[in-house]
């Protein structure tokens, strides 16, 4: 079992019975390039979603900046952030229809080397490449008080609701959609850095 980021080329896999787990980019694009390898499913809890990845001759980035979605401040309401899109040309949708990966809903368990699907067949596999993305894992938080049950920071927009002067960057829907991308994270890290120059120019606190 590996992280997506430890994925190399697919020629590692010749041969091999793969799956990977993820219904996003990274895990549709690194089933896709396996395919052409190895033996591959695409598994994940929900279906894939596809979206153009041009509008009007336009990258789907482009009209997300500029109609103002990426960096409107809706993060503070959302409980659940969205599942995002595989933005495609048409290629990958073409592949994933086309059995090159399958696509199953996730397996129920595994042991050692098997995994047992949703319909109760098991399976050995040679390799799973998990491709879900990340989430904030930093136990040492809990012991200043400034996480919450499950390790995540507790904060308005980045700024600390429990801790003075404490500010975070890079968390997944910070401030807008695109605050764990390097689109947003550049962003928010500006404007966290101006209000904490001025909170220390005044002496006052980011609270207030």
């Amino acid at each position: 079992m590996l992280h997506a980021s430890e994925y190399r080329t697919p020629q590692a896999f010749m041969g091999q019975r793969v799956i990977v787990v993820g219904a996003g980019n990274t895990a549709v694009q690194i089933a896709v390039e396996l395919a052409s390898a190895a033996r591959v499913t695409l598994a994940s809890r929900n279906p894939v979603r596809f979206a153009p990845q041009r509008i009007l001759g336009r990258d789907m980035h482009f009209w997300l900046v500029r109609s103002g979605v990426d960096s409107a401040p809706i993060g503070r309401f959302l409980r659940t952030p969205p599942t995002q899109p595989v933005f495609d040309d048409g290629r990958y949708r073409a592949a994933v229809d086309g059995d090159a990966p399958d696509r199953r809903p996730l397996f129920t368990s595994i042991a050692g080397k098997q995994v047992v699907w949703s319909d109760g067949l098991k399976e050995e596999v040679d390799a799973i490449v998990l491709a879900t993305g990340y989430r904030p894992d930093l136990p040492y938080l809990a012991d200043l008080g400034v996480s919450d049950g499950r390790g995540r920071p507790m904060h308005r927009d980045g700024f600390s609701v429990a801790h003075d002067r404490l500010a975070f960057v890079g968390l997944e829907c910070q401030r807008s959609l695109s605050s764990n991308s390097l689109r947003g994270v550049g962003r928010d890290a500006e404007r966290v850095a101006r209000r904490l120059a001025a909170v220390l120019r005044s002496g006052d606190s980011l609270a207030d």
